[in-house]
């Protein structure tokens, strides 16, 4: 009998679904391993692999059966998925093009051997970032640069910008992936991209009221406000934009900080600085690996509290998700401050989900943890923390939690945050 390996649902996914892999055809108890491949649109290969054993008829389904050793360890369903580590060290697998999928190489070879060479069944699976339907518009509207996802159908959708961190570029495949979940999603990049400004000086925050503006008035965005996503940098960003813009109806913050970090911020007349740090408080690990955990300057205390984001302005409510093991700043402590500020104010507590043993880099499901990577604008590599398999598990959980806050905030009557004084 031929051996013959099975995808389910089927050939091809989207990247935030799990699949369940199984191997049909094998001898009773035989031994065999597995090993997944895929490379990024660079060319960079990124591969795991793990010993197996089938069961008395001959069948293996990593839903049931506990992985032996290579990669990892016990059942683990997407084990293979998690423990994707690039050949180049160093590397994040992240996408780049979206309206292309991942291909994603699985072999079955016989034995347990480190360098296993009979080959016995061989599949390749489809993991794509854009779901039935899904348009992707990109837009040039003013300066503003960004990509529209809308979902399959004629609107209006629930409205969300999307910002990430100081790597800059225009990061696309989280937006297109919550499209899928019925959001009208805009990438926004801030610098460089195209014609913006190459490095990260000086920010102007009325970029971001056009960009807000543009989703505002979009005849597919559903009113009367837009829900901001921010990840690291771009947390601060979206705290500023809930402060000083009109027409923001919540927002969700992934390991994001409470003042305004790395450059200034302007906005018509007000020039909010940033936050500082003290390059002697860098630390260094054995391996050679930078951790920033102590790097920034502490936000409450004199000048820096100049920095500090007046989130009591804010209208909408807040999420914040906080890697309780984040290197490249302290998330739970400014989540904290951010808490304690809005309620000294009279506003409602915000909601403040923490997941131990989570880093800082934080992604959508089923992307391999990023544990340590090459930062944008250090330009080293550095410790972002995390224990793989609990951040693995972090991610997945944290994309509901992203979609049930949105949902709850966007398409609700429920739209507004509280003043409880």
């Amino acid at each position: 009998m031929a051996v013959l390996v099975n995808f389910t649902p089927g050939p091809r996914s989207l990247w935030d679904e799990p699949v369940a892999i199984s191997v049909h055809g094998l001898t009773p108890t035989q031994r065999v391993t597995l090993h997944a491949s895929l490379r990024d649109e660079k060319g960079e290969l990124f591969e795991s692999s793990a010993h197996y054993q089938a069961d008395t008829v001959g069948q293996l389904d990593l839903r049931k059966a506990p992985a032996l050793g290579g990669s990892y360890r016990g059942v683990e369903p997407m084990g293979l998925f998690r423990t994707l580590q690039p050949q180049k060290p160093f590397e994040r697998l992240v996408k780049r093009d979206v309206q292309t999928p991942f291909h994603v190489d699985l072999e079955v070879y016989e034995g347990h051997d480190p360098q296993p060479t009979k080959l016995l069944a061989r599949v390749v699976h489809e993991r794509g970032f854009l779901g039935p339907g899904v348009r992707r518009i990109p837009v040039r509207e003013g300066s503003v640069r960004a990509t529209l996802f809308l979902p399959l159908g004629t609107g209006p959708f629930p409205g969300i910008i999307d910002l990430y961190g100081s790597g800059g570029g225009l990061c696309e495949y989280r937006a297109s992936l919550l499209a899928g979940h019925d959001f009208a999603v805009l990438a926004l990049a801030y610098f460089r991209f195209e014609d913006l400004p190459e490095e990260l000086n000086d920010i102007h925050l009325e970029y971001f009221e056009e960009a807000l503006d543009y989703m505002l008035k979009h005849p597919e965005v559903k009113g009367p406000g837009i829900g901001l996503l921010g990840f690291s940098k771009g947390g601060d960003l979206c705290l500023s934009m809930g402060s000083f813009l009109k027409g923001i109806t919540a927002t969700v913050l992934i390991n994001g900080c409470v003042a305004n970090t790395m450059t200034p911020l302007h906005y018509k007349e007000m020039t909010l600085p940033d936050l500082g740090n003290d390059l002697e408080r860098l630390k260094v690990t054995e391996s050679g690996l930078v951790d920033l955990t102590d790097f920034w300057n502490n936000p409450l205390e004199k000048p820096n509290c100049q920095s500090l984001i007046p989130i009591e302005k804010a209208q909408g409510p807040f999420l914040f998700i906080v890697g309780q093991d984040d290197h490249s700043w302290k998330s739970e402590a400014y989540a904290c401050i951010a808490s304690e500020q809005l309620q000294s104010h009279g506003k409602e507590k915000p909601q403040i989900i923490c997941y131990p043993k989570t880093g800082h880099c934080i992604e959508p499901p089923y992307f391999p943890p990023c544990l340590i990577s090459v930062h944008g604008m250090v330009g080293r590599a550095v410790f972002w923390g995390g224990e793989s398999k609990a951040h693995f598990m972090a991610q997945v959980e944290i994309w509901e939690q992203i979609q049930t806050f949105f949902q709850r905030y966007l398409k609700s009557k429920e739209s507004t945050f509280h003043n409880k004084m």
